[in-house]
């Protein structure tokens, strides 16, 4: 294999140095390719603005009343700390190490079997359409709440054109439309908290300084679908799965590893911030709305059973409104709204670059891989905006209905796509290992990997086994079907590939750890030469003290 050549992914797969660089110099004179327009500000709102979506405000209200709120908080830290954490972390070793435009899919193909590079691409586009689809859909419940007589239909095509037109800009347009966007959501949190622990302490118009009232009474853990502690412990892992959707992975960093300024200090960057982000929005966040709302609570109850739209049935709304405080439902509905607008900005983005990857890697038609002057695979982006037409099904369905029909798909699909990286990772450790490569050489080392990727490995295996436990009894073939589509769809995927391809799981002592490396050293040594640190305290030094604090946040 020629060394000096990106793209070892076709090499790998034909077996031929010159088809290589034929396919490589064909896509990149003909199709142009994306550029690094994302800057550090923008990636860190990006990876936060892809994780807080929706089922942080509204959908969290039904796992809260099958599982109680302690089952909340201990379901979220166990697949935040124990999966997603590991998870951003060991990926990012990887991805610094090659932050090439193929992404973590022509890793996977280069480090363990090209058949796995293939499932992990078309498994994950396949979640990302459907993320996409669930906040268009959630933007129509939202926009429910204050108009029921207008079809549906409409509010999705009015989010369509406008998540259309924010990603056929160039990306640094893109990156600042998510920055403003993922913002509100921050604030949005932070806010409620805030109104929590204001409120729970006796600033509220009743002055009920209430406390953690709404744990007692036996409602801390809840029995789900068995009694007794069997029942408490399958309400806890009802949570550990839909945690699995609400948390995001590390797929905006390693997605956008090919358009990311300085990428080997970012991509790091980001990823160690990871801890904080799981701490600070989802275990506080998750803490807080076990407390502002009791999870017995009639009106919670009420508006999921009979799926009311938008923030009606928040258990976020539903404490405010029973605490009496006027004008803040409206406000927060307004803010969910622009949060689901939000993410399906970022999965737009996410699920077309994955075609695009594909479509570099010989995974996908060509056409795919067609980039505007500005960097954007404009046929990917148009690709996915028509499949996402699905979601007009809300016309004809519930919205609410919809969205978790969408919910389902997504999650499992999400969880196989985040269990073949931590395969891809371990295909990367021992290849490094094989091959001697100083682990001083690499821009960042995750922390007590590989066994941290071990640990993850086997409870992504055992999530994917159980994801849809409560379907069996009684057997419910809907619910079978959305709750397992995503495991046999990337099972499938991947037997495709390896018998059409005879694709041959890739020795460690042989795995591409050189293509395109060096074209990434050209293109980064501005950011690099001297040091990272160093060019980067320069680049500091020559601003003023304000701009150099803002700078530093991210």
């Amino acid at each position: 294999m020629d060394t000096e050549k990106s793209g070892g992914l076709s090499a790998v797969m034909s077996g031929s140095d010159n088809t290589s660089g034929e396919v490589i110099t064909g896509t990149r004179n003909d199709y142009g390719e994306t550029k690094r327009g994302l800057s550090p500000r923008h990636v860190q709102l990006m990876a936060i603005g892809g994780s807080i979506g929706t089922g942080l405000w509204v959908g969290i209200g039904g796992v809260l009343s099958k599982a109680g709120p302690l089952s909340l908080i201990l379901g979220y830290a166990f697949w935040g700390l124990l999966f997603i954490w590991p998870l951003n972390l060991t990926v990012a070793e990887m991805c610094a190490y090659l932050p090439v435009r193929g992404s973590i899919f022509e890793l996977a193909s280069r480090f363990v079997d090209p058949a796995l590079g293939f499932a992990m691409g078309w498994t994950y586009f396949f979640a990302g359409v459907m993320l996409v689809c669930t906040e268009y859909s959630a933007v129509a419940t939202v926009m429910q709440y204050w108009n029921a007589d207008i079809n549906p239909a409409a509010w999705i095509a009015m989010a369509m054109v406008v998540c259309f037109l924010l990603n056929v800009v160039a990306v640094k347009w893109y990156g600042e439309s998510e920055f403003i966007m993922a913002s509100t959501k921050v604030i949005l949190l932070f806010g409620l908290c805030l109104i929590t622990l204001i409120t729970m302490s006796g600033g509220n118009p009743q002055h009920d300084a209430y406390g953690f009232r709404n744990w007692g009474s036996g409602n801390a853990m809840h029995e789900f679908y068995a009694t007794g502690d069997t029942g408490r412990f399958l309400g806890w892992f009802k949570v550990v799965i839909y945690a699995a959707f609400t948390i995001a992975g590390p797929d905006m960093i390693a997605l956008a590893a090919g358009e990311i300024q300085n990428p080997r200090r970012t991509i790091p960057r980001v990823a160690k911030l990871i801890f904080y982000r799981l701490v600070g929005f989802y275990i506080v966040g998750v803490l807080c709305v076990g407390i502002i709302c009791s999870s017995r609570d009639p009106s919670l109850l009420g508006a999921i059973e009979n799926s009311e739209p938008g923030a009606a049935a928040s258990p976020w709304v539903v404490g405010i409104k029973n605490l009496h405080i006027n004008v803040l439902p409206d406000i927060i509905n307004a803010l969910i709204m622009i949060s689901g607008w939000s993410c399906g900005n970022a999965y737009l983005y996410s699920s077309s670059r994955t075609l695009y990857g594909l479509a570099k890697d010989g995974q996908a038609p060509k056409i795919f891989a067609k980039c505007t002057k500005s960097g954007v695979p404009i046929w990917s982006v148009v690709a996915v905006s028509l499949i996402s037409c699905i979601t007009f099904l809300v016309s004809s369905n519930s919205a609410v209905e919809v969205f978790y029909w969408f919910v389902d798909l997504t999650t499992t699909a999400l969880i196989m796509t985040y269990t073949m990286m931590l395969v891809a990772f371990i295909g990367f450790y021992r290849a490094r290992n094989a091959q001697g490569l100083d682990p001083a050489s690499l821009p960042y080392r995750a922390p007590w990997a590989p066994y941290t990727a071990y640990l993850a490995l086997v409870l992504g295996v055992l999530a994917l086994i159980f994801v849809g436990y409560n379907t069996f009894v009684p057997f419910d073939s809907r619910s079978f079907v959305t709750a397992y589509f995503g495991l046999f769809f990337g099972i499938f995927m991947f037997i495709v590939w390896k018998v059409v391809k005879r694709t041959s799981f890739v020795k460690p002592s042989q795995a591409d750890l050189i293509s395109g490396k060096k074209e990434v050293d050209d293109e980064c040594r501005h950011w690099e030469e001297g040091g990272i640190e160093e060019v980067e305290k320069e680049r500091l030094a020559q601003m003023s003290f304000a701009r150099r604090c803002w700078e530093r946040l991210w």
